[in-house]
């Protein structure tokens, strides 16, 4: 279903008092919003179609990029990555649109990117990934694996001590490519191959009895942690299980590369206390940046009239955050081209173009990844994370397969 931006701008002029009105078509530039609202990856995704709405609106309400205002065309790859490639085509040949910011799993990504290449669009990706790839018409806002999943297994290694390392995900290309360089890196620090494990489960997966058994008997010695890379909606069957065999953080703590405060509101959130995430963002980062665009955000969810968006209970995220500097940066260069040509916004891209995030600042590099702060934090309770330890603006390389362990 397509929700053009011109229906929300009425809709949000109602609620505001008529202070904005439709735009004609000549006055508004589309971008595209390719996310699954249903399916499996809802739990994860839906969100990230909410603050890019806000995103637009806030933009919008200074005055839009160029003297023009973004008339947002939403589209539901419904966790279905064939469709995803169907809806990007549909965003690019049908509703001509200058960008597009969306896909979650690395699948659906794979999926939409020979569309967008045929088509030269521009894709801006937000969720963290295995790397190894660069498109021309793909910029990653994303955490790559030297943004995310080493510094979080370092802090395993050097923090904790861990000797031992259980690999869980879910089957498809982003925990197996990641697994890859992890177990890479792992050999480089003097792990050896019987210390780690490696397990997969399909997307939607509900059983996890004899996977957290064998967790239970690897962790038997003490010295072992839990990587995982577990997408969707499969981590609610995984952390019940988990918590109902007796497993706790102090025992063997659980490192989570998918899980954020946004799913830990459909998770036992009192149960996994002390497990632990790395991402380029946590709602608990202190920062005059982090607190305006939260007291924006939740003030923009009170206000919204936009059909089917939750207002209880909302929480922000480190893929929430890159989604919204996405939107920034293009801006940035969009305004840096003076032209929304995608030539010319891209050479804009690459020649370095930053913008101050929730985060941090985020620059983008030639290589279409961003410079960006990471953070390794704890679950609270109220299901936040307390932040463990910080590194500061890491250059993103996505290519790092058969690197470690050479000088």
């Amino acid at each position: 279903m397509i929700h053009s931006w011109k229906t929300y701008l009425a809709a949000a002029s109602l609620a505001l008092g008529g202070a904005l009105l439709p735009a004609h078509a000549a006055e508004t530039v589309k971008v595209g919003v390719l996310h699954s609202l249903s399916g499996t990856m809802a739990i994860s995704e839906t969100s990230l179609r909410d603050v890019l709405l806000f995103t637009f609106d806030e933009i919008n309400a200074k005055g839009g990029v160029l003297g023009k205002k973004i008339e947002a065309v939403v589209v539901d790859g419904a966790s279905d990555w064939p469709l995803f490639a169907e809806k990007a085509k549909q965003l690019l040949e049908q509703d001509k649109v200058a960008a597009t910011f969306g896909c979650w799993t690395s699948v659906s990504r794979k999926s939409v990117l020979p569309v967008f290449e045929k088509n030269n669009g521009l894709l801006f990706y937000p969720v963290q990934y295995e790397g190894e790839e660069l498109s021309k018409n793909i910029f990653y806002t994303a955490e790559a694996v030297n943004q995310q999943a080493t510094p979080g297994v370092d802090y395993l290694l050097k923090d904790l001590g861990k000797k031992k390392f259980y690999l869980l995900g879910s089957d498809y290309v982003y925990p197996r490519t990641t697994n890859l360089v992890l177990k890479e890196y792992l050999a480089s620090k003097g792990v050896p191959a019987a210390n780690i494990k490696e397990k997969y489960t399909p997307f939607g997966h509900t059983d996890y009895q004899q996977i957290v058994s064998e967790i239970k008997q690897f962790a038997a010695s003490g010295d072992a942690a839990v990587v995982s890379t577990l997408n969707g909606d499969t981590n609610v069957p995984f952390f019940r299980e988990y918590a109902n065999a007796g497993l706790k953080a102090e025992d063997v703590p659980v490192i989570s590369f998918s899980v954020s405060e946004d799913e830990f509101r459909g998770l036992p959130t009192k149960d996994l206390v002390g497990q632990l995430g790395a991402w380029s963002y946590f709602q608990s980062v202190e920062s005059p940046a982090n607190t305006a665009f939260k007291k924006a955000f939740f003030a923009w969810l009170e206000k919204t009239s936009v059909p089917g968006i939750e207002k209880k209970g909302r929480v922000t995220n480190s893929p929430m955050v890159l989604s919204y500097v996405g939107v920034y940066l293009w801006k940035a260069a969009v305004e840096k081209a003076g032209s929304f040509d995608v030539a010319k916004v891209t050479a804009a891209l690459e020649s370095g173009v930053s913008f101050n995030g929730p985060g941090g600042k985020v620059t983008f590099q030639k290589n279409h990844h961003l410079t960006k702060n990471v953070y390794v934090g704890e679950t609270l309770p109220n299901g936040q994370f307390k932040i463990l330890k910080s590194f500061e603006q890491v250059y993103g390389e996505p290519f790092l397969k058969g690197t470690f362990g050479k000088k």
